[in-house]
């Protein structure tokens, strides 16, 4: 017979079966009703400027170039970068029954805060509740259609927008983007505790600007000094996906707009750990 829950002597052990304990409460948020999309993949970063777009967009083309159904949400609100890496410009349509994305040139489907706004030099000057709510909207209002993995590209640190993220949306697994400077450790760990209080599972690490190519000798060059990133791995129990060097062929189709082009070498360990599809 199940025991009755009495908040005043009950010890957390007595409550952990109790079928009138109550349950975390959900802050998910329905999809649009005309998209159907199985996974949902976050890549996330501690700080900015450590190429988490640009490993977001790897990621998708990997993915895209597999045969999935891919798209891109870009929740990277005040610093958004993914239309100009796909070349992607103009307005997204829209009509009675929401938003809709615009592809890429390799059929990815993107929807961006550029795509919404007048002009794509247009600065984004709200606050962080609005911002937050913009987020929802691109899971909420945008008809993204049947879509295998969803990758969402996670404004950098901790505050209103990715925490919103990581509440409304069912995110299946998160990548960590990092560099190998002398704050790493904590900055990784920053987001790593972030997505376990979010009972997210950490798929693994990516490492960029680990060095440079000397274009004459081929010496690598640690230009932001040596990695630690395998070190930290270890300790948070996560594996190393990519350690992305500063490669200026890659570099130079981003800013061109051709990032459709790009199969990225350096983070192919990744797809090992992306979830599979029921």
């Amino acid at each position: 017979m199940a025991k009755e829950c009495n908040s005043t002597t009950c010890t957390k052990e007595d409550c952990a079966g109790c079928s009138q304990a109550k349950k975390p409460q959900s802050f998910q948020v329905a999809v649009n009703e005309l998209s159907d999309v199985k996974k949902v993949i976050g890549v996330i970063s501690g700080k900015g400027g450590v190429g988490k777009s640009f490993v977001t967009a790897s990621l998708a083309n990997k993915l895209a170039a597999k045969g999935y159904k891919v798209g891109i949400l870009d929740a990277d609100i005040t610093g958004p970068s993914i239309p100009k890496m796909y070349g992607i410009k103009g307005a997204a349509k829209a009509d009675d029954n929401g938003i809709y994305p615009m592809l890429a040139g390799n059929g990815i489907k993107v929807m961006s805060i550029n795509l919404l706004l007048p002009t794509e030099e247009t600065p984004v000057i709200w606050r962080g509740p609005v911002l937050a709510n913009t987020v929802k909207q691109f899971w909420t209002d945008v008809i993204w259609g049947e879509v295998d993995y969803l990758l969402v590209d996670m404004p950098p640190g901790t505050g209103d927008v990715p925490l919103t993220a990581f509440q409304s949306l069912p995110i299946d697994g998160v990548v960590i983007v990092s560099s190998p400077q002398d704050l790493v450790h904590m900055i990784v760990k920053k987001a790593y505790n972030m997505a376990e209080m979010m009972h997210v599972p950490v798929l693994g690490l990516v490492e960029n600007y680990s060095y440079v190519k000397c274009p004459d000798c081929g010496k690598e060059i640690k230009v932001f000094g040596e990695s630690h990133i395998e070190e930290i791995a270890e300790e948070i129990q996560v594996p190393v996906l990519g350690k992305m060097p500063i490669d200026m062929e890659l570099a130079q189709k981003a800013d061109h707009g051709i990032f459709h082009e790009i199969d990225n070498p350096y983070i192919e360990k990744a797809m090992e750990v992306i979830p599979k599809i029921d």
